[in-house]
């Protein structure tokens, strides 16, 4: 067997195919599965994608990337499965796609762990918003041979569109990686990890931080790729780096994952809160979408609807470590149980039976 994955990123820069793509591949080796992953977008390019100005720079690496699609269309051939993460091209509409489907007749699996259908229009992505042609994940979810999504929202509109949808979360090998216990000490450090297009979810219990601020000495860490624009004394911006990445989440006490009541957010995959369990840290979370099947709540951590279930929460975390301690072994259980690699290892292969 061959498969070929075609996906958006360079190899290891980005959370999604990280751990939706690049993770599964030693399993493929184990099982003497032949593959080829292919990037639309070139490490140079990548760069400085997200970053103001540079406007040639990125109109360069589109072409280049279009032009490597085109190539790949003469190699299909050769595979047997083509697996496509999110889309194959960044704006336009679907024809990579179509013709591995329709002309080439190859095998897709379409993969997704956001509402890639919905418009989610943010500062770094607006001038390229209008061409992202959101309405092809339905096609790509009809012409698919399966369709593999991130949460249970997702699997309900793909199911519109296609009867072999698996349900395949973002899960973490706690054998490997994930197999530390964070240690609670008297020092408290509350945290958040993610990138630059969720940076601005922070803002929504910014309040309840500086509430915080006022009655207890504690550290806000916050991993990223950017820094983010909070007026809060306890922040601590940590450059994401990947190969810290499991370092740097051992220093938090507590794991925070804000999300707005949105269309947008009910897609999303509750990942970050599950790092923070995978580590045995408690997770507080807004209660949306996959966060209230992925948090146990009041065992694992907390689910919050209100500003005021934020504060009463964190409030009594940070006064607790017995607490912390205890939430942190149950949800490092529940992960194992429940969201790691070792547990999807068949359902991960059976995509391509």
């Amino acid at each position: 067997m061959r498969l070929l994955f075609v996906v958006p990123y360079p190899h290891g820069e980005a959370a999604s195919q990280r751990y939706r793509v690049e993770q599964w591949l030693p399993i493929l080796d184990m099982h003497e599965i032949k593959y080829e992953v292919a990037p639309f977008w070139s490490c140079q390019t990548w760069q400085v994608l997200y970053k103001p100005r540079h406007a040639r720079q990125k109109s360069i690496g589109l072409l280049a990337g279009f032009i490597k699609r085109c190539a790949l269309l003469f190699r299909l051939p050769a595979y047997d499965f083509v697996f496509i993460h999110r889309e194959a091209t960044p704006v336009g509409p679907p024809w990579f796609e179509w013709i591995a489907a329709k002309v080439f007749r190859k095998k897709i699996v379409f993969d997704f762990d956001d509402a890639i259908w919905l418009p989610n229009t943010t500062a770094s992505n607006k001038m390229a918003a209008s061409f992202k042609w959101h309405g092809k994940t339905r096609s790509i979810c009809r012409w698919s041979d399966k369709v593999s999504c991130g949460n249970n929202y997702l699997l309900s509109f793909a199911q519109k569109h296609n009867q072999k949808v698996v349900l395949l979360p973002s899960v973490l090998d706690t054998v490997h990686l994930y197999h530390h216990r964070k240690e609670q000490r008297a020092e408290v450090v509350l945290g958040w990890i993610g990138s630059h297009s969720t940076l601005l979810y922070l803002q929504l219990i910014e309040p309840v931080l500086q509430r915080l601020e006022q009655k207890y000495r504690f550290r806000f860490v916050v991993i990223a790729d950017q820094p983010p624009q909070l007026q809060l004394q306890s922040l601590e911006f940590r450059k994401w780096k990947a190969e810290r990445e499991v370092q740097d989440l051992l220093e938090l006490n507590i794991g925070l994952m804000p999300l707005p009541d949105s269309e947008w957010a009910k897609g999303k995959c509750a990942f970050k809160a599950l790092q923070y369990m995978a580590l045995g840290i408690p997770a507080v979370v807004s209660a949306v979408g996959a966060n209230i099947q992925a948090v146990p709540n009041g065992k694992a951590g907390f689910a919050c609807s209100t500003a005021e279930e934020w504060y009463e929460h964190l409030e009594q975390l940070i006064n607790n470590p017995e607490l912390r301690e205890q939430m942190g072994a149950n949800g490092q259980e529940w992960v194992r149980q429940h969201y790691s690699l070792q547990a999807y290892h068949s359902t991960f292969l059976s995509l391509f039976r």
